[in-house]
């Protein structure tokens, strides 16, 4: 028996696997794919699919649960954390370019109605394409991608009232004051409903469900709670959409939000699979090359748009013009919730013809170019920094004291006051090292200048910036931010601006060690390596294994794999010499604890030389420093040692400590 759905689905997930394959080898998004295997296998492409009707109603159900998953991963205390960037950042980007394009729209000729609908359809961005791509530049925690964040998530809020507002917009019947209380009414209502379905009802029918241990049970009522609660909202003259995304909301709220989006993931992604697919089905290629110099302009002119208006509201927001520029250009195009939004506006005649057609192709176009603009923005950024620009719009209009110049000497400069960056100050506070801060999140600043601490706000790519912080008189810099691009570019001023300072950069992948080293860091210490050190070694404690032996193991890993990570550079000429030299060695410290046998000894006496191949240059006692201590230095307890060898002595020197202190002990 032929069944006609069936060969489409074959095809449509056939063509879906052939042009993601190739897209990901391109580096374009999936998203992208997905609308390019709905071009090809469209009306307006090469004809393959036929039940066209049915594929659109696969795509509802993947708005549905796309809804879903947003409201399910929505969080009341991840939006306190950004509620600057959410509530400030995105409703002024939103009420901006919803304005903007509202009068360009009206300016055209469109009527008051669809040219307010078009300004909705405008304001929003792809969260699905602009997370994904900061996710993988590992800069969602760098300012820029904090603001980008926010906006988007308010994008996602703001889009349910969109859909709300979209019949009143079309519904040029009927009394609009009676319309909007009606609206009002069943609002409160599905208020009411979340609020006891979040509070009572959900959380005691999944509790008595997980009871069970029954997962297909527990999937079935997911599911249920899924569309059932967006066929009540369909019912009640409001949309799927909205209804999905209430249904998420009410199980985020319940200790078992994690478990159910982990279930319900994998059909959000076969379905929305259809959604996007449709979308590219609908996309007239015909249209697009009748007139393509019109719609490349029209994309040109909202990419730019867009990007001047979020770009501008994050400078607003006290931030520099370079996080100013690198928001707006992740914000310029067309979202995927535009796709959402459009359909409505379809079905109730807001889009027509030419118009829905001009609307795709812009859409398409404006996220099919977001991948290669935001990797080239960095560059874009460099360059634009270069204009006679006011100091002012470069540094940020920031309501805090203005910087001053750090008076100090041989003092230690922090660069980023995210958690390494905290780690890093209270260790330098706490052994009397003079520090200064760098931050650029004007509320953090503001927030660490009341509590006493020298924090500074600015840009640290600036020289002025570095200048003010007295990098010249420097004797440690500490790079603690999650920006790839941006650390590369401090790391090369730095090392020009001060030759001598030794150079720290923490980095979260291996592969930007070989480049910061090749910039003229001196330690590059990557996250991903050390979070593997910190893992094996609470398996090995676990397994009780001796405390010596595992910090044995630790300083070999370290010594080894740092090594191997040098070893993959090669450094800046001014300093390749001496790191050819000395690439080898390395400064350690030892205590000597109270009952060790080595207190009362001669160093001669330790033979530290002679029996593993390190010397002792200082010795700390007390607040005094002994440099180039005689063979007849007798230790005392609490002496620190600066012993001076290769990584493999120094972590063998490590037994003679504690296997005296284990002697004595025994």
């Amino acid at each position: 028996m032929d069944i006609p759905l069936l060969n489409d689905i074959v095809i449509i997930f056939g063509l879906s696997i052939a042009v993601l394959f190739i897209c990901h080898r391109l580096r374009v998004p999936t998203v992208v794919g997905f609308l390019l295997t709905g071009i090809f296998a469209g009306p307006y492409g090469f004809g393959l699919i036929k039940s066209i009707h049915e594929v659109e109603i696969f795509a509802e159900v993947g708005v549905v649960l796309l809804l879903f998953t947003i409201g399910i991963e929505f969080s009341l205390k991840r939006l306190l954390q950004i509620r600057k960037s959410v509530l400030m950042g995105g409703s002024l980007q939103v009420l901006l370019t919803f304005l903007a394009t509202l009068f360009i729209a009206r300016q055209f000729g469109q009527a008051f109605g669809e040219a307010v609908f078009i300004g909705f359809l405008v304001a929003l961005s792809s969260t699905a394409i602009v997370l994904k791509l900061i996710q993988e530049r590992a800069e969602v925690d760098s300012p820029h991608g904090r603001i980008t964040l926010g906006i988007l998530i308010f994008q996602d809020i703001i889009v349910v009232p969109m859909i709300l507002v979209t019949p009143l917009l079309a519904g040029a019947t009927g009394n609009l004051s009676e319309s909007l209380l009606v609206l009002l009414a069943k609002g409160i209502g599905i208020i009411l409903l979340v609020m006891v379905s979040a509070r009572w009802i959900v959380p005691q029918v999944l509790y008595q469900i997980a009871r069970t241990r029954n997962q297909e049970l527990f999937l079935l009522s997911v599911i249920v709670i899924c569309f059932g609660v967006a066929w009540l909202t369909s019912k009640a003259g409001l949309s799927l959409a909205l209804g999905a995304f209430l249904a998420g909301l009410i199980i985020s709220e319940s200790e078992y939000s994690h478990h159910a989006l982990g279930n319900i993931l994998p059909f959000r992604d076969v379905f929305t699979t259809f959604f996007f697919v449709s979308i590219g089905m609908m996309l007239d290629v015909g249209f697009l090359f009748q007139q393509p110099g019109i719609i490349v302009l029209i994309v040109l002119s909202v990419l730019v748009l867009k990007a001047i208006i979020a770009g501008s509201v994050t400078i607003l927001l006290g931030f520099p013009l370079r996080t100013g520029i690198l928001v707006g250009f992740a914000l310029g195009q067309i979202g995927e919730f535009s796709f959402i939004l459009s359909r409505a506006g379809v079905e109730r005649g807001l889009l027509a013809g030419n118009i829905y057609q001009m609307f795709l192709s812009v859409s398409v176009l404006s996220m099919a170019a977001t991948p290669f603009i935001i990797t080239l923005a960095p560059r874009l950024v460099d360059i634009i920094l270069w204009l006679p620009l006011p100091k002012r719009l470069i540094s940020g209009f920031y309501p805090v004291s203005e910087i001053k110049v750090v008076d100090r000497k041989d003092h230690l400069i922090i660069i980023g006051f995210g958690v390494n960056g905290r780690n890093v100050a209270r260790a330098a506070r706490v052994a009397g090292i003079p520090y200064a801060i760098i931050e650029m999140n004007p509320e953090t600043v503001r927030s660490e200048q009341a509590k006493g601490e020298p924090i500074h706000y600015g840009d640290a790519t600036r020289e002025t910036t570095l200048q003010y912080a007295n990098i010249k008189e420097a004797r440690i810099v500490v790079v603690a931010i999650n920006d790839p691009t941006a650390i590369r570019r401090i790391t090369e001023v730095i090392r020009r601006l001060n030759p001598k300072v030794h150079l720290i950069v923490r980095t979260r992948y291996l592969q930007e060690m070989k480049p910061l080293y090749e910039l003229g860091a001196d330690d590059v210490i990557p996250e991903e390596f050390e979070t593997s050190v910190e893992i094996f070694t609470r398996v090995l404690t676990k397994y009780l294994m001796p405390r010596d032996e595992i910090e044995r193991l630790v300083a070999e890993v370290r010594a080894d794999g740092y090594e191997m990570f040098r070893s993959l550079s090669k450094a800046s000429a001014s300093f390749s010499d001496l790191k050819l030299q000395l690439h080898d060695v390395d400064i350690s410290t030892f205590r000597i604890l109270q009952g060790s046998s080595l207190i009362g000894k001669t160093l001669a006496q330790v033979e530290l030389r002679r029996r593993y191949g390190v010397s002792v240059v200082a010795i700390r006692r007390d607040s005094q420093i002994l440099s180039n201590p005689g063979a007849d230095m007798l230790l005392q307890s609490n002496d620190v040692l600066f012993v001076l060898g290769s990584p493999e002595k120094i972590s063998e020197a490590i037994n003679i400590f504690y296997s005296h202190e284990r002697n004595e002990g025994s």
